[in-house]
Order: C-alpha cells, then structure tokens, then sequence
C-alpha cells in the first residue's frame, strides 16, 4: 500500500465519564446556580415539569430560580400562559401555553398506543365518536373525570368507566383549568381542551428536530434511548441522524452514543 493510499481512522468521540455527565446535567437544569430567569422562562427551557401534584412544579423552581416566589408560577398559570396537562409518559406536566399546543400533538403516537392497554374496556366503543362526544361535553363547561365518565356511560353502557374516561384523556388535549394548580389556593380537577382554554388550536404534529435540539439543550449530552425514555417515545434516531452534522457526540464509559450541542455548558 502507498502513502497516498493509505487512510486514517476518524478519531473516537471523547469520552465523557459520570462526574462529567452529571454536571452537564445539573448545568443545563439550572442546578449549578441559581438563574435569573422568570418562571415561564424557565418552564420553556426544561421543557416542562412534572406536576403529578400541585406543589412540585413550584419546589422545581424555587431550586433553580434567583428570587423565585409562588405567585411567580401561579400569575402565568391564572392568566393562561401556562398550563397543566398529560404529555410525558402519560404524566401532568407544567408546560407553557406554546409547549402545550406542539408537545401535545408530538406524543400522541404514544397516547394511542396507551389505549391498547384498555381495548378490552372498550369492546364495541368508536374512539372516533367518543373523542367528539368528549370534546362537545368539556367545551360546553370543564368537567371533573367523574361527571365526564358519567357522561360518556349513557352513550356507551357497557364500557368499563375508566376505559371511557382514559380514552378521553388520550384522544383529546385536556388540560386542568384553574384554580387547579394554584399556590395556596383548592379546586378539583376540572378539564377542559387546551384550544379552548388557550383559545387558539393546536399545531399539527411535525417532524421532532426542534424538540431534540431542544432537549439536548435542557438535558444533554444524551443518547437516542434517553430522549426516547423522557418523551415516552419511539424511532427517534432518525431525527439525531437527520441532526448529526448540527451536533457533537461522545461515549460514555459504557460506549454508548451521546450527542449535544457544539457551544452547550458541559462543565
């Protein structure tokens, strides 16, 4: 073999150990430091914050956030430009009004899928049907689960209950309308769509490129499965290949992929 022949092997992404990796992570969460960003800011930037009870989301910021008090995360809640509903993993997250109206949308694959779990419950029940049925029952006035399980029961008889009511939380963007998810203040749990809350519609779904740059953003460096793990998603590596060039990669000790973007904290 010549010289002129001869080729040199890429080199190997640097490997980013466990120390390295946790702080990368704490840095893009806001937990190196305290922040100066406002409340809505930061709910943006984390993509959101899981809030399976009221108070969490507000312990979230309060450890993140300069200054930080409730009335912080409970103005933009009261004045809609925040929102609670089911996006990640089938959970309540705190999302902003944008994130709600996109990240609803993106997941929905996952929400169909959820329904399978149920099928036997609902045996003869048209989805299609019960999402406009349900739809019609939460914009005429919000609505507890119970009242619109109630609802739905005089439809479809023989359904099980609480198939009928998952089935609504799947097949619609229902979001948790206030005084639910204010600091100091009680409500029941009372639903509603997120178009009609925000007065706006949702935004079709679309390819999840934005998202992805997005999460590395607020959690990377990571690899495919880690997204896929927090989104509650699958077949996302075609969009981080799609991303390649835009983005740097690593290993962790294990070998595994990482990717991140080029100017993102890693200290």
């Amino acid at each position: 073999m010549t010289k002129s022949q001869r080729t040199t092997a890429p080199p190997s992404p640097p490997v980013l150990g466990p120390r390295a990796l946790s702080r990368a992570t704490l840095a893009r969460q806001l937990l190196l430091s305290r922040s100066p960003m406002s409340a809505t800011a930061a709910v943006e930037h984390l993509l959101g914050l899981q809030a399976q009870n009221v108070k969490p989301p507000y312990y979230a910021l309060a450890a993140r956030l300069d200054g930080f008090t409730p009335e912080a995360l409970s103005r933009p809640l009261a004045d809609r430009e925040v929102v609670r509903i089911v996006t990640l993993r089938s959970t309540i997250h705190t999302h902003t009004a944008d994130d709600c109206l996109t990240l609803r949308p993106l997941v929905q694959a996952a929400r169909d899928r959820e329904l399978h779990h149920f099928r036997a419950g609902l045996a003869g029940v048209d989805l299609d049907r019960l999402a406009v049925r349900a739809r019609a029952l939460v914009e005429e006035e919000p609505r507890t689960m119970k009242e619109l399980r109630e609802a739905l029961l005089e439809d479809w008889p023989d359904a099980d209950p609480q198939a009928l009511s998952v089935a609504a939380r799947c097949k619609l963007p229902l979001v948790q309308i206030t005084p639910r998810g204010l600091w100091g203040r009680s409500g029941q749990v009372r639903l509603t769509t997120a178009e009609r809350w925000l007065g706006r519609p949702a935004e079709p779904a679309q390819a999840p490129n934005a998202t992805v740059l997005r999460y590395l953003a607020a959690f990377g460096p990571a690899s495919v499965k880690d997204m896929q793990t927090w989104a509650g998603l699958t077949r996302l590596r075609e969009a981080f290949e799609r991303l390649r060039t835009r983005l740097v990669t690593f290993r962790d000790e294990n070998g595994t992929e990482l990717f991140d973007l080029p100017d993102a904290p890693r200290p």
